[in-house]
């Protein structure tokens, strides 16, 4: 399990997070959801030892992040940043396969190898494997870079908006790639996203922040509703259920 306690993050006289508490729940996809300026990517920071908290602990499978060594902790989670670019020019085999390096140190063994495989076929990139990434769209380079993550094969995967810059097809089937990850490899997802229609079909849990706050926490019939949309994002938001999904209408 994720769980954080008090978490406080502040940059100068200005507080990021207030006291944040969660507890993320094993092998299901959370979504983290809310306006912008709500402290969702903060929080992944935190969690993922990416930045300092000023305040509170977070543990990831039992462990303090703050104070885990780095080679162990690297075994236990992922994290697929916003910023996610290489200034090397690299194939997306190579890319992949920086995720074996808490294993192998840099010295792929062939147990190394076959993970590389393994992530290349689950995100249907065997084709594109040689392929230089500055010679792939958008989609199929962010593809590459949940494999790279994949391979690191850690029980958690922590991804900070994965669907930035992906057209509707490519960002559906993404979400369906987290997915499976969660329901065939059993591993814990938790993503960051804008998209509240993908965070309600997709997602097994979400967390509603706003103003550096949990808001709201549920499953999606909890926090997919008119009020509580409404309210967390300050603008009229209407729910339909449609073919058994929760899908938001949204206007000024």
């Amino acid at each position: 399990m994720i769980e954080t306690r008090d978490v406080v993050k502040t940059h100068g006289k200005t507080t990021v997070l207030h006291a944040v508490s969660v507890q993320i729940p094993e092998q299901q996809l959370t979504a983290i959801i809310g306006p912008n300026g709500a402290g969702k990517s903060t929080l992944l920071s935190m969690v993922s030892r990416l930045a300092p908290m000023t305040a509170g602990t977070a543990t990831v499978g039992g462990l303090d992040v703050a104070n885990t060594a780095s080679d162990a902790l690297a075994k236990v989670m992922a994290i697929l940043r916003q910023d996610n670019q290489s200034a090397l020019r690299l194939t997306v085999r190579d890319l992949v396969g920086f995720g074996r390096f808490p294993h192998s140190k840099g010295r792929m063994t062939a147990e190394d190898v076959r993970h590389v495989d393994e992530a290349l076929d689950f995100l249907q990139l065997n084709a594109l494997a040689d392929r230089y990434l500055d010679e792939l769209s958008g989609g199929q380079r962010q593809r590459a870079y949940i494999a790279m993550v994949l391979c690191q094969d850690t029980p958690y995967i922590l991804l900070d908006e994965p669907l930035n810059n992906l057209d509707m097809a490519h960002a559906a089937s993404m979400m369906k790639l987290l997915r499976r990850m969660v329901q065939e490899r059993g591993k814990t997802v938790v993503v960051v996203l804008h998209d509240i229609n993908f965070a309600s079909c997709y997602a097994d849990h979400i967390i509603a922040m706003k103003d550096g706050h949990v808001a709201y926490e549920g499953g999606p019939l909890l926090v997919v509703r008119d009020e509580v949309l409404s309210a967390l994002y300050g603008m009229d938001v209407t729910v339909h259920e449609i073919q058994g999904q929760r899908l938001c209408h949204y206007f000024a």
